[in-house]
């Protein structure tokens, strides 16, 4: 099995790259990959739930539906 480490640097600053990591997850899990989130700078911020609730990016799902499909799936998520 081909494994991922996709890597994330930002929050609320910019909502679309917040997400990007967990929706580009959220692809390769449903193609059959391994994945884990390594989150640096400001992206650990996502893991505030008032944060998280309040992220949406654009032409994406909102962060807490991409979260909550990760923590469904056990998708390690390191700070």
């Amino acid at each position: 099995m081909t494994k991922l480490l996709l890597t994330g640097t930002h929050a609320s600053d910019d909502g679309t790259r917040a997400t990007l990591p967990f929706h580009v997850a959220k692809g390769a899990i449903e193609a059959g990959y391994e994945v884990s989130i390594s989150l640096m700078a400001d992206a650990p911020l996502v893991l505030k739930n008032d944060i998280r609730d309040a992220i949406v990016g654009v032409a994406v799902p909102p962060l807490k539906d991409l979260f909550q499909f990760a923590i469904e799936k056990g998708v390690r998520v390191y700070v």
